[in-house]
């Protein structure tokens, strides 16, 4: 079982890239449990049809810990896809990320981690600046960590921050980084840019994805791309991004780079000025 976290800056597009991933692989033969790690409980929305389940949470807040059953918090989406949101907490009262850690540790003691699944997706909210969403990186439960970003300054801030925070914990021994997945956002000389990134920072720009209005057209039908048109090119992409973390065999500890150097990269390529 190969269990794999996907972080990246918020609204980059990190959700639906591991969607449609864990879509692809799944179309694949692959077992796929998805366990999604922000508060707002869309990690998995694609893959139920729209549907939006209950959290780890809520359920918890409702049942207690003694009752919940694996029944009330895993559902099935797209080619049978395991899919469970964590949750949070009450609008204004206390951490988002500790849905995190409530939500790996029961499914562990409910026995969720079968024999039977190939890969558990992590969907990690945003950048790592609280201990809660550091959490799978963190207890190892997460041993492949793909970053989504793209040639946006912001993205690949974020990017930086996370790569610290895994070459932060590189030292108990598991949690490696996989690679950059580049979102493309129409960036002038994008794919350049992520690639250099990746080189400075010790790792590989695994998968471009190019921009396209089918994602956003299978969104508004509530569906992951491959299942709203498998025929589509950005099907294919998906796909492609798939084979590539199948077969992916570069785990690195990443070098994260100053924000000089970051901004000193952005002003090369064109853009900042």
């Amino acid at each position: 079982m190969r269990q794999v976290a996907f972080y990246g800056k918020g609204g980059i597009g990190k959700s639906t890239t591991q969607q449609n991933t864990a879509a692809a692989l799944a179309s694949m033969g692959n077992k796929i449990m998805v366990v999604g790690c922000d508060p707002k409980a869309d990690c998995t929305r694609l893959l139920l049809g729209g549907k939006r389940q209950a959290t780890m949470l809520d359920t918890l807040r409702e049942t207690g810990p003694d009752k919940i059953t694996l029944d009330q918090v895993i559902a099935d989406g797209y080619k049978e896809v395991k899919c469970v949101e964590a949750g949070g907490p009450e609008p204004g009262v206390g951490c988002g990320g500790r849905g995190v850690i409530t939500a790996i540790q029961t499914l562990q003691e409910l026995g969720a981690y079968e024999d039977s699944i190939d890969y558990v997706f992590y969907d990690v909210l945003g950048d790592v600046v609280c201990g809660g969403f550091a959490m799978p990186i963190r207890e190892g439960y997460a041993e492949e960590i793909y970053i989504v970003a793209s040639g946006e300054y912001m993205a690949l801030f974020a990017a930086n921050n996370i790569s610290k925070g895994i070459q932060k914990f590189a030292s108990r021994g598991y949690a490696r980084l996989g690679g950059i997945v580049c979102n493309s956002r129409l960036v002038e000389n994008e794919r350049e840019l992520v690639e250099e990134f990746a080189r400075r920072i010790n790792t590989q720009l695994i998968h471009f994805v190019p921009r396209s209005k089918d994602v956003q057209r299978a969104e508004i039908n509530k569906k992951t791309v491959i299942d709203y048109d498998n025929s589509l090119p950005q099907a294919q992409e998906y796909l492609e991004l798939a084979r590539k973390i199948s077969e992916n065999d570069k785990f690195t500890i990443p070098t994260p780079i100053s924000q000089d150097e970051l901004e000193e990269l952005m002003s090369q390529y064109g853009i900042i000025d």
